[in-house]
């Protein structure tokens, strides 16, 4: 019972910040509502059972999210709203386009012949998503996974040109920093 009502409210509310990010005026706030509606969406899974799938979606949406943002607030000509602006282009044929298909996808999940479910639950249902999905190559993606980790660190690290320390010098316990930069904290 519990269960049902979270999954209405989850599905109500990613309906609700779907359509708030054509309402808002600002890329990021519509940005941050995409993530809204796409957390609630992570949530469903969850709710599904499917804890490897929902919890790769938090992961993967909330990084994606965050760096559109920080690319909408760097290179947009209106990151924070402060012109108005429309999110909405080709309102008429978007409509049409979106009724038709809402149409045909409910017809189809409501004339589908649905298959019966057989046999029982892997013992480890994330091993077996993970063999349905890589296959024998798991392995390999899990590395590659670390190596592009490994070098997306390496690259914010080598594009940094001062370190966290560089403005204290080699005495760290200075009162004041040396810095021949001016500006930052504390100044």
């Amino acid at each position: 019972m519990l269960n049902d009502i979270l999954a209405w409210a989850l599905g109500l509310f990613a309906v609700a910040a779907g359509v708030m990010v054509f309402r808002f005026d600002s890329m990021a706030r519509a940005t941050f509502a995409l993530l809204a509606a796409l957390l609630c969406v992570a949530g469903e899974v969850l709710l599904l059972g499917l804890e490897y799938l929902g919890v790769v979606i938090i992961l993967m949406m909330t990084v994606e999210m965050a760096v559109m943002a920080v690319f909408m607030i760097m290179f947009m000509m209106n990151p924070a709203g402060l012109m108005p602006m429309a999110m909405l282009h080709n309102t008429r044929a978007a409509a049409v386009l979106c009724a038709a298909l809402f149409a045909l996808l409910g017809a189809g999940i409501l004339t589908a012949d649905w298959p019966a479910a057989t046999g029982r639950p892997p013992a480890d249902p994330t091993f077996e998503l993970g063999m349905s999905l890589m296959g024998p190559q798991m392995l390999t993606m899990m590395t590659l996974g670390t190596a592009l980790f490994a070098t997306i660190v390496a690259t914010v690290v080598l594009a940094t040109r001062r370190g966290r320390y560089d403005r204290w010098g080699d005495d760290l316990r200075a009162e004041r920093p040396d810095d021949p930069v001016r500006g930052g904290v504390g100044r």
